[in-house]
């Protein structure tokens, strides 16, 4: 999601009920209320999208998960609500602030035992993922990181051994900012079979989406 630096105090953050992983699930809904109340910002958009993305991820029901681009967690609490139990998600972030703050979220809701977040380059990470995780393949992939690292990346990826035959991508922020050459290469390669979720860019009224591509090996 938008990598827009907000203030954060988790004394804001409530909850109510609990979803198939155990995870806090009112959580989501108070930090929209928080950005909503201090920063002015509209929850829609980000709602909007991330219906998007739990859409994608409960049709998938992963059990290994890469998340590119960690931010504040919210993605990476939101993905895991919804993986059934067993599952792992390993979530990169480059930004060590970005990644205190997520690691306080990913604490609070009592997930430090599914979710491994690790500090770093993603070019780096990712070929050291069979052997520092003993991950062979991924079930699902989400790209919310560096624009210009989403196709050099997957092709990493792809070199890695990382994609089986089935794994599927969720790219945001394709429009805007836009990374054109991550679009044209997965919409015309024969090993994906993509398609676009028109959205909107957080907190404004300009397009953006999601693009879904699965990778047919």
């Amino acid at each position: 999601m938008s990598r827009m630096l907000l203030g954060w105090k988790g004394s804001y953050i409530s909850c109510d009920s609990q979803s198939r992983s155990g995870v806090r699930d009112h959580s989501v809904f108070s930090i929209h209320s928080f950005y909503d109340v201090n920063a002015g910002f509209s929850i829609f958009t980000v709602w909007f999208k991330s219906s998007i993305l739990d859409s994608v991820v409960s049709e998938v029901n992963p059990e290994k998960v890469l998340e590119l681009g960690t931010y504040c967690g919210y993605s990476t609490v939101r993905i895991v609500r919804l993986l059934p139990p067993g599952a792992r998600l390993i979530t990169l972030e480059f930004n060590a602030d970005y990644a205190a703050i997520a690691r306080q979220v990913i604490a609070w809701a009592g997930l430090e035992d599914k979710i491994q977040l690790v500090e770093g380059a993603s070019e780096d990470w990712i070929p050291r993922m069979k052997e520092h995780f003993g991950i062979e393949t991924f079930d699902f992939v989400f790209l919310d990181h560096w624009k210009d690292r989403y196709l050099p990346d997957t092709k990493l990826m792809e070199d890695c051994g990382l994609l089986r035959k089935g794994t599927v991508l969720l790219a945001d922020n394709v429009i805007c900012p836009g990374v054109p050459d991550y679009l044209e290469y997965v919409r015309n390669s024969l090993s994906y079979k993509s398609c676009y979720f028109k959205s909107h860019l957080e907190y404004t009224k300009a397009e953006d989406g999601l693009e879904k591509s699965v990778f047919l090996g």
